[in-house]
């Protein structure tokens, strides 16, 4: 098992069969002049799966290794804690969360669209490492880093959803999962993972502007949509994703179709 495609290359020279899991930022390497050939060279000669994390990946995947590898997207499940998460937001007042590594690219356009959108009657509270030197408004509720305990047992019950407007090379963001399988609502940035994730406005909002991002908010602080939508979310995350068990299972077919063979 190899994880990034990356880290395949060291492999060249050898016939070991592999799975090379995928995720978002790796995925964005094959942009770098020369590296999908050289993976390409990597692969060739090997029974290889490459397992994308998100189903949005496989096409062009399948374009440039489908001659040399299996492309099959395996993605990644949860911990079952997060499906037995029990939601109780207040009918006023309850926060949107943002939880994210603080970088530029990670918050997006949230401060800027944000504004005038967030205050004491609708918080956003934001829990992440500070990577960058940010400067972040005085209407955001900052909370320093957190650890999924803390998510699973005091933010998300409490919260009125999760909020993500990042433009970084996401491949199917992890506490988006868990956030969705907790039953929290959805209101994210219109990139191809987060697309993967909400598909449709059964589990969210995607969103392109600061004017729909203002009627994605006001839409969801409708009491009854917004339980309806997290809903839709969990039972998503249950149906497509599932547990670890379910995850390692999908990994386990994975080895043994390449190496029983």
């Amino acid at each position: 098992h190899v994880n990034w495609l990356q880290n395949a290359i060291p492999l060249i020279g050898t016939r070991h069969p592999a799975v090379v899991g995928v995720l978002g930022s790796d995925f964005g390497l094959l942009r770098l002049p020369g590296m999908a050939a050289l993976l390409k060279s990597v692969l060739a000669g090997r029974r290889a799966i490459l397992a994308p994390n998100a189903p949005w990946m496989e096409p062009r995947l399948q374009a440039l290794f489908g001659s040399v590898a299996t492309v099959r997207p395996l993605p990644f499940g949860v911990a079952p804690e997060w499906f037995s998460a029990e939601r109780r937001p207040s009918s006023r007042g309850a926060p949107w969360l943002a939880v994210t590594r603080m970088t530029k690219a990670k918050i997006g356009d949230l401060f800027e669209w944000g504004a005038g959108l967030f205050d004491a009657r609708r918080p956003l509270v934001l829990l992440g490492p500070m990577q960058e030197d940010l400067s972040l408004p005085s209407w955001v509720d900052y909370r320093g880093a957190t650890h999924p305990e803390a998510l699973r047992n005091v933010w998300f019950p409490q919260a009125a959803g999760l909020i993500t407007l990042s433009r970084h090379d996401e491949g199917r963001p992890q506490v988006m999962i868990e956030a969705m399988a907790a039953g929290l609502p959805i209101i994210a940035s219109d990139l191809p993972a987060h697309r993967d994730l909400v598909s449709d406005d059964a589990c969210g909002r995607l969103v392109s502007s600061r004017e729909s991002l203002s009627a994605a908010l006001d839409d969801l602080s409708a009491p009854a949509r917004n339980i309806a939508t997290g809903a839709a979310a969990r039972e998503k995350m249950r149906r497509e994703v599932g547990d670890w068990h379910a995850a390692a299972a999908r990994f386990r077919a994975a080895y043994h179709e390449l190496t029983d063979a």
